[in-house]
C-alpha cells in the first residue's frame, strides 16, 4: 500500500511539473484526456480489485512517459533528437514507444483487472490480450475524431504522423508487438505460477 500511495504521490508531482509551461498548450490537453479518464478507472479498479506492486510499477513508468510526450508533443521530443540523428532516422520515434509500450506495460494491470471476471487464467490472458489490440486501433480512430472535432490545425503535432502516410498502421503494430510479448511472457509465468505444487 506504501508504494502505491508514494508512486501515485510522485506521478502527481511529475504531472504538475510536466503540466508548466507545455510546447503546445491545446496539444497538451488533447494528450491528457487519456489520463483523466483513464486515473479514476485504474484508482477505482486498484480499491476494488487491487493491483500488485509489479502492476503499479508498470503503471507508472507508462504514465510518466506519457506525461513527457505530453508536455514536449511526441513528434518533438527534445531527447530522442540525438537517438534520431545517430542513427539517421527520418523522424522522432517517441511515439513508438509510447505505442510499444501500452502494450507492453498495460498487459499485466489490465490482466489483473480481468481475471477479476474471468477466473481462468487462460481465458483472463487471452480476453486481455484481444482488449489491448481492439484499444489499440481504437485510439487511432479516437485520436482523428478528437482531433478533427476540437482542434483540426493541431492535426500534425497531436497526431505526430511525421509526413508517415502509414503511422497509425505502424502505431498499431507496435502496440501489437508489444502485446505479443507481454503475452508470451505472463503467459509463461502465470501458467507456472498456477501450475506449482
Amino acid at each position: 500500500m506504501k508504494l502505491k500511495h508514494t508512486l501515485f504521490t510522485l506521478y502527481i508531482f511529475i504531472w504538475l511539473l510536466l503540466s508548466i509551461d507545455p510546447w503546445y498548450r491545446e496539444d497538451w490537453l488533447l494528450e491528457n484526456l487519456l489520463v483523466f479518464m483513464a486515473l479514476p478507472i485504474l484508482i477505482w479498479g486498484d480499491r476494488r480489485f487491487g493491483f500488485s506492486n509489479t502492476s503499479v510499477w508498470m503503471l507508472f513508468i507508462f504514465f510518466v512517459l506519457h506525461g513527457i510526450g505530453a508536455h514536449y508533443t511526441y513528434s518533438e521530443m527534445p531527447w530522442f533528437s540525438s537517438i534520431t540523428q545517430l542513427f539517421g532516422f527520418e523522424r522522432n520515434h517517441y511515439d513508438r514507444l509510447i505505442h510499444f509500450s501500452f502494450g507492453f506495460l498495460l498487459f499485466l494491470p489490465f490482466y489483473e483487472l480481468f481475471i477479476t471476471f474471468h477466473k481462468s487464467t487462460k481465458m483472463a490472458l487471452i480476453f486481455t490480450f484481444i482488449f489491448l489490440l481492439a484499444a489499440s486501433g481504437v485510439y487511432e480512430v479516437i485520436e482523428w475524431i478528437a482531433t478533427e472535432i476540437t482542434h483540426a490545425k493541431l492535426g500534425t503535432a497531436f497526431l505526430g504522423i511525421q509526413g508517415d502516410p502509414w503511422d497509425s498502421q505502424k502505431d498499431m503494430f507496435l502496440s501489437y508487438l508489444g502485446s505479443i510479448l507481454a503475452f508470451i511472457f505472463w503467459s509463461q509465468q502465470l501458467l507456472k505460477l498456477k501450475h506449482k505444487p
